[in-house]
């Protein structure tokens, strides 16, 4: 299944509207969906390396752009429907200290969730719901989820037919790899 799942990523990849699957991928990874637009991202810069820097620069402004709906999400539904089931639960107090303590590190907060795999939209999410300041959000956001698509559109870019190699010759690995680190992200967001 995951040889199956890789294949069709790779022929999405070199499809005609692969750039706007691109963006979608990361516009809603950015708020809802659990995917990080790096499955396609990569197979897309393997498949034509002198577009990585357009690829990375997609990705971005399609995950700024979904991080500004996450933002909104935490904004409003924390309004609407959080803030009247922790005063039913007698927890309104500790909402207001996590609001504080989160503000206070909101900005490594983005960063760090922008520029790995850490699930970036908890943060999104987070940072609408604890009202960071908006300007703080956009600029760290821009930031780290540049970094982090350009660096690895650089090394594709420069390194790219090694790198396809060793990711189809160690497919199982890295999959493994990816699911333990994604399960340390959310661990880390129970935990901390």
């Amino acid at each position: 299944m995951l040889r199956s799942l890789y294949g069709w990523t790779m022929r999405l990849a070199e499809h005609p509207q692969a750039l706007w699957w691109l963006a979608l991928i990361a516009f809603i990874e950015a708020s809802i969906f659990p995917i990080p637009p790096d499955i396609i991202m990569i197979p897309m810069i393997l498949a034509r390396p002198s577009r990585a820097f357009l690829i990375a620069t997609v990705a971005l402004v399609a995950s700024v752009i979904g991080g500004l709906a996450g933002y909104a999400i935490g904004a409003l539904a924390f309004d609407t429907l959080g803030q009247p089931i922790l005063e039913a639960l007698g927890k309104a107090d500790a909402a207001e200290a996590f609001n504080t303590r989160f503000n206070d590190f909101g900005f490594w907060a983005v960063l760090i969730a922008g520029m790995t795999p850490f699930p970036y939209k908890v943060i999104t999410i987070m940072s609408g719901w604890t009202g960071m300041p908006l300007l703080t959000f956009i600029v760290t956001s821009i930031f780290a989820r540049g970094l982090r698509f350009f660096i690895v559109a650089a090394l594709l870019w420069k390194f790219g037919a090694p790198i396809r190699d060793f990711i189809e010759k160690r497919l199982g690995i890295m999959f493994v790899l990816f699911i333990v680190v994604l399960l340390g992200g959310f661990y880390m967001v129970k935990y901390i």
